[in-house]
């Protein structure tokens, strides 16, 4: 049986890959392959694998009363039907009998009048048998390999598609001509669905009815497939607003439910769990009039039915509902439960499944019922996370996951650590399929050119301006998430291995040093074991306890490094590269060894892994070794010619994917050493590869992404070592900006003439910008004089796109810097704009903008003076905003102080209003100019407003104590702050009464 229905599928594929244009796009109506509808045929008939949906949340909705199926019996189960249905659903019940109202064309048909005649009548629509030949060849043409062919067939189609009384013939082909064959009647109703989601509003009525009842009267096909396609139609339809217009549709599926045909019942449940999954808000909404109220209790019966492909319809119809609370499914939350329970130990594989995700997603929305269970509920996820189904193991294995996020998790789990630990490392290891599909078996395949799908669609990421920190360097604005490198990211999706490793990984965040006793004993026995694919899993389990488990992990890891180290030259390819990631993951340690310990071995053994000669292996050496760059700095700077030989010799070496990761190795190694990159011989190693790859590349091409970002780490380190490379680099940045502004207006001019334009191509080169800007300095200031950059930037500066904008004002605060006499003329113009980008609902275009203002009135001097009333207001109210990220603050009170620093007069009245949360901000910031400015103005300040302090004094005080060496002058002023207040304090209490009184 499901040798036929893969067979059949897989003629489906075929058919449904035909239907598409030359240029391998799809039509208006063309099928979509690898969209989630027939994703959804496939699982439907073969009972699929694990297939993710987010469900958002939904209103909590009210009390419907009645509820007709109360004591409705489910057929199969008994042998009566309760005949007392709800009047309003039993009156709209499908009449069998009844039949489509008459259609005509709209139009004439320039290319088959003589054939494409339909038979009207005023009570029945029969195709006619010249025309339905003609849809039926044109749907076995599209089978055709030949180019011509299927060009042909897809104008044909362009053509039909013009006239409604088409679809009556696809949904003819798909319900009725039964002696067609499975995949091409499908393929049939899957081109009508396109026509339904492309342009159901444009059908006629009497066509859409026609449609509408041809579904329902064959919901119940004997073909699954046949079933599985009418179903995405009827959701299909819905999905167009027909729920409200189609007041029909939901009772007469509940009703059929209740059909001895098996058919017809799993037919009508395959639809309503479409329904349910896409439209679960809509469903639980006073727009339908409560529908849920009659549904979930319906649902809830067949919990029991004999048959397992009911049952999990049933139960996944329900699990829709979980995460939206919705209130039916809250009134029988209980019953509900009670029902999952039962099921628990099912035979069937679908259905353990679903209970497993219903019972995970209870563990997130409703913990307060699981809570007297749970120590059975987690005997039951024990045992199935170790199910022979992967798919239901997986879905078990996600339980631990919901339950480290939850404050009972280490209550709960701790008597069961001993069990699950050993679990979760079983789970880590490569199945044969993983080995397969990764081919792990295949040593070498550097000369192999990556294909297409292999290289993910890269987005560039919006330069943020940072400061430093006391003991660490600038931190990335709070609101970019970084990514995280994958172990095994070429396999992409979410699978045992994954769900395993990221469950162990938040469990020894959760329990720490208290997993090691159940773990070590293991990892022993894993990391040294003779089958690779164990020894692989042992490096994998390492790794993943790295963050939550270094305290206790230290002792061990003098042992543990040079043996991962070793791991390095392993003779299987998947082994080297999970020991690059492990190693990645224990840098930080590494780098606080004496170098030659551990970091000149690891770095010179992660080199050679660059140049290996699997792509895999070269992808994770890469990452690692950029993780390594970033935690060594320049504890680097020594081996710097090694380094760049090796990386430079992989440009040579390298395919597309792993060339793009290249990039982002040299680019951190650029930030990570600085200044010392810029040596005539390093220069000379690595420029010209990088100008050779940069004069390849097409304006269009989007590696010009990473390669950009390459390049401003690059030209921000080399500094005026960059100057040789740099007229060439600028104009190219200046054209891109040019062209993707000239292309945003066409389009907003012209929407449907123009394509809207990729504006990363224009982020991604005014950073660039910036870091000339920043790394050239004054020698920056001839290029911004031959070009039209400021004007540009003005456009920038305004553009509706927040990631445009923040690296607009990023670019704008590197030129104040590096020439102001090319912006100063444009202050008045870009004050007003900045003014209103000092929004925190964007807080990298508000820290941007900040930074930004605080650079100019540096320069601006007393000039800044019409100014401050732009901006002070929105500062003060930034600084003092509940739950503002850290970066934030501090350019906020960097700014403020920088401000009150050149008009002290206009900004020293505000004091009381900021002092405080600006203390605070900055005492954690090194020594540095940005700081020493924005003191020097807070003191000058104080000097004008000094009652403005006394109240929050003692933060001041504390402020001035994170000072290191601050320069003379300046420590002069704190001296004279501080000894004035005391002289006043001793003035006030001269007989040393306490300052506080009483």
């Amino acid at each position: 049986m499901w040798k036929a229905a893969l067979l059949t599928l897989g003629l489906l594929v075929a058919l449904v890959d035909r239907v598409r244009s030359n240029d391998g796009h799809p039509s208006f109506y063309g099928v979509k392959l690898c969209g989630r509808e027939f994703i959804r045929a496939v699982i439907f008939t073969c009972g699929g694998s694990r297939w993710r949906r987010s469900i958002g949340d939904s209103a909590l909705i009210g009390e419907e009363a009645f509820d007709p199926w109360n004591t409705n019996p489910i057929p199969q189960l008994i042998d009566e039907q309760d005949p007392a249905e709800s009047k309003v659903w039993r009156d709209q019940t499908i009449n069998e009998a009844s039949v489509a109202a008459g259609f005509s064309r709209s139009a004439r048909s320039p290319i088959s009048e003589e054939i494409y005649h339909i038979g009207v009548t005023r009570m029945e629509w029969q195709p006619d048998e010249q025309g339905l030949q003609q849809v039926l060849q044109l749907l076995k043409d599209s089978q055709s390999p030949d180019t011509a062919t299927q060009r042909a067939v897809q104008e044909k189609l362009e053509q039909l598609n013009q006239f409604p009384d088409f679809n009556n013939y696809l949904i003819f082909v798909l319900t009725s001509l039964k002696s067609e064959d499975e995949p091409t009647r499908s393929l049939s109703g899957l081109i009508l669905k396109n026509n339904v989601k492309a342009h159901y509003q444009n059908f006629p009525p009497t066509v859409a009815d026609f449609i509408k009842r041809e579904c329902l009267n064959n919901i119940g096909d004997p073909s699954p497939l046949i079933r599985a396609t009418i179903g995405i139609l009827i959701t299909t339809i819905a999905s167009k607003g027909e729920l409200q217009t189609w007041p029909e549709l939901l009772p007469q599926l509940c009703n059929l439910l209740n059909s001895d045909d098996y058919n017809t019942c799993e037919g009508s449940f395959g639809a309503l769990q479409k329904i349910c999954e896409d439209s679960s808000e809509l469903l639980d909404s006073d727009a339908l009039n409560r529908p849920l109220n009659i549904m979930i209790p319906k649902f809830l019966q067949f919990f029991k039915h004999c048959s397992p492909k009911i049952r999990s319809h049933a139960i996944a119809c329900v699990n829709q509902f979980i995460i939206g609370r919705a209130q039916a499914l809250m009134d029988n939350i209980d019953t509900f439960i009670e029902s999952l329970f039962a099921l628990a130990g099912d035979e069937d594989s679908e259905v353990r499944k679903n209970v497993c995700r219903a019972l995970v997603m209870l563990l997130e929305v409703r913990i307060d019922r699981l809570i007297p269970h749970m120590h059975s509920i987690i005997q039951y996820m024990l045992q199935r996370t170790q199910d022979p189904d992967e798919n239901v193991a997986l879905e078990a294995c996600e339980f631990w996951l919901t339950l480290a996020e939850q404050p009972i998790c280490k209550e709960a789990l701790s008597g069961h650590l001993v069990q699950l630990i050993p679990i979760l490392v079983n789970g880590m290891k490569y199945s044969e399929i993983d080995i397969i599909l990764l081919k792990g078996d295949v040593e070498e395949d550097e000369a192999v050119p990556d294909s297409e799908q292999d290289i993910k669609p890269r987005f560039h990421k919006s330069r943020t301006v940072t400061l430093q920190h006391e003991g660490g360097e600038g931190e990335e604005g709070e609101d970019i998430d970084e990514d995280e490198d994958d172990d095994d990211d070429t396999l992409s999706d979410w699978n045992l291995r994954k769900c395993s490793a990221a469950a162990l990984d938040v469990l020894a965040n959760v329990f720490r040093e208290e997993l090691l006793p159940h773990l070590l004993p293991l990892l022993k026995g894993l990391l040294f074991h003779p089958d690779w694919v164990i020894k692989e899993s042992g490096i994998l389990v390492l790794g993943a306890i790295a963050e939550g488990c270094m305290q206790g992990m230290v002792p061990y890891l003098p042992e543990l490094i040079p043996h991962l180290i070793l791991c390095l030259c392993d003779k299987k390819a998947l082994v080297r590269s999970i020991a690059c990631w492990t190693l990645s993951r224990y840098a930080h340690w590494v780098v606080s060894q004496p170098p030659d310990a551990h970091l000149k071995p690891l770095m010179t053994e992660l080199l050679k892994r660059i140049l290996d000669g699997n792509k895999r292996v070269q992808e994770a050496a890469c990452s690692a070794f950029a993780t390594l760059e970033e935690e060594a700095c320049t504890e680097l700077v020594p081996y710097l010619s090694f380094i760049l030989d090796t990386l430079v010799f992989a440009f040579g070496k390298y395919q597309h994917k792993n060339l793009l990761i290249l990039y982002d190795a040299i680019g951190t190694l650029a930030d990570s050493v600085g200044h010392h990159l810029n040596q005539p011989e390093y220069i000379e190693k690595l420029m010209p590869p990088l100008i050779a790859k940069w004069n390849e590349l097409k304006d269009e091409d989007k590696d010009l992404f990473p390669l950009l970002e390459c390049l401003s780490s690059v030209a921000t380190a080399l500094q005026s070592g960059f100057l040789p490379y740099c007229e060439p680099v600028y104009q190219r940045c200046v054209t891109l900006v040019q062209k993707t502004l000239a292309q945003a207006m066409m389009y907003s001019q012209q929407p449907d003439q123009y394509e809207a334009p990729d504006k990363d191509f224009m982020i991604v080169a005014l950073d660039l910008l910036s870091g000339l800007a920043e790394g050239l300095g004054g020698h920056v200031d001839t290029l911004v004089a031959r070009s039209n950059i400021m004007t540009l930037l003005f456009q920038c500066m305004q553009d509706t796109m927040p990631e445009v904008r923040q690296s607009s004002f990023a670019l704008l605060g590197d030129l104040t810097k590096a020439c102001f006499p090319h912006v100063k003329p444009c202050i008045a113009e870009f004050m007003p704009i900045l003014g209103t980008n000092l929004n925190p609902e964007f807080i990298s275009v508000c820290n941007n903008a900040t930074w930004a203002i605080g650079e100019i009135c540096m320069q601006m001097g007393v000039e800044m003076q019409p100014y401050i009333a732009m901006v002070l207001n929105q500062l003060v109210e930034i600084i003092n905003r509940p739950n503002t990220p850290k970066t934030l603050l501090e350019n906020t009170a960097i700014t403020i102080g920088r401000l009150g620093y050149v008009c002290p007069q206009e900004v020293a009245p505000m004091l009381p209003q900021f002092i405080r949360p600006w203390c605070t901000s900055l005492r954690n910031i090194r020594d540095n100019e940005e700081k020493d400015s924005a003191f020097r103005g807070i003191c000058m300040m104080i000097g004008v407003n000094p009652g403005g302090v006394v109240q929050d004094f003692i933060f001041f005080c504390d402020a001035v104590a994170s000072w290191v060496n601050p320069k003379d002058d300046l420590r002069d002023m704190f001296y004279k702050i501080l000894h004035g207040f005391k002289e006043q304090i001793l003035y006030t209490h001269p007989r040393g009464e306490p300052a506080g009184g009483g």
